[in-house]
């Protein structure tokens, strides 16, 4: 039987499968229509495992909350074009919303039962690689909650409700109004997604990277030629600059480009009428510490259409 172009846009229509995928599964059936069904079928993990080392660093941030619970989550495609697919968006909406069910260990949520398929995640994902052609990979996921406040999410440059390419938490303990903390909360979370920090608190400063920081400003104090006692001193004063550029209470607020956000917090506890405490943040940028590939994108067309 002859392979028709109404037979691909059939068989594609009823598989989602892609074009060439179609074309070849009529070919190997003869035009069965239903034969080539099974036959993509039986070609779907196949098809994925195939696609799976190719790099994924596109894709969606998801950010969803429900209560005083919040979550965050990277589902990872490698083109910005899936990430404008319907399907894939759904998936990342619906895998967020798991991920605030039953938490942030991604290997656990990809055992988790996906919503009327009777697939699990992992095997949703699969399906969704093999039928829509790339590569995807769950990367990553931050669940945060409170037992009093709010949690508050904030997508920059949103796709659609929840999805985009930065996503943040905020997390806020209080026993002050809901809907004031959530004013704050919004404008710490967008202060969040423009400076980008690298911790909270001093604290919770990643050890290596103050010796990282440290040890820098220590050569360059040395070329001063001054004593070591005055070195010293100002290594200390460098730092503190340091902390006030990647620590989220010592940056300067956003908002009004003179308040650091510990005292805006502060402050805001007098206006709200109970005391406010910045617990905890997340912020998830698209593909960062991704390395991607350079790849010659005419010629990997070229090489799909002569397949």
């Amino acid at each position: 039987m002859a392979v028709t172009a109404a037979l691909v846009k059939e068989l594609r229509e009823k598989s989602g499968a892609g074009m060439m995928d179609c074309k070849k599964a009529l070919t190997e059936t003869d035009g069965d229509l239903d034969a080539a069904i099974d036959w993509l079928r039986t070609k779907g993990l196949a098809s994925a495992a195939k696609k799976s080392g190719r790099v994924a660093a596109e894709g969606l941030v998801g950010a969803a909350v429900e209560g005083t619970t919040g979550a965050v989550l990277e589902v990872n495609s490698e083109t910005d074009f899936v990430a404008r697919n319907e399907t894939f968006q759904g998936f990342v909406e619906t895998a967020t919303k798991l991920a605030l069910a039953n938490g942030e260990d991604i290997d656990a949520l990809k055992g988790v039962a996906y919503p009327e398929t009777g697939r699990t995640v992992e095997e949703e994902l699969t399906h969704n690689i093999a039928t829509i052609g790339e590569n995807m990979a769950l990367r990553r996921a931050k669940v945060l909650s409170v037992s009093e406040g709010v949690v508050v999410p904030y997508v920059h440059n949103a796709t659609k409700a929840g999805l985009g390419k930065i996503g943040v938490l905020v997390a806020l303990e209080s026993a002050g109004d809901a809907g004031k903390l959530n004013e704050l909360g919004k404008q710490i979370a967008m202060h969040v997604a423009a400076t980008a920090p690298q911790s909270l608190s001093t604290d919770d400063l990643d050890p290596a990277a103050i010796e990282r920081e440290r040890s820098v400003l220590v050569e360059q104090a040395r070329d001063s030629g001054k004593p070591e006692e005055i070195i010293a001193k100002m290594v200390e004063g460098r730092l503190r600059k340091f902390y006030q550029e990647v620590v989220l209470l010592e940056q300067t607020f956003v908002v009004d480009g003179e308040t650091k956000v510990a005292k805006v917090v502060e402050n805001a506890g007098k206006e709200i009428g109970a005391p406010v405490k910045l617990a905890a943040f997340a912020r998830f940028q698209l593909g960062e510490g991704i390395e991607r590939e350079e790849s010659d994108f005419a010629a990997e067309v070229a090489a799909q259409l002569a397949s």
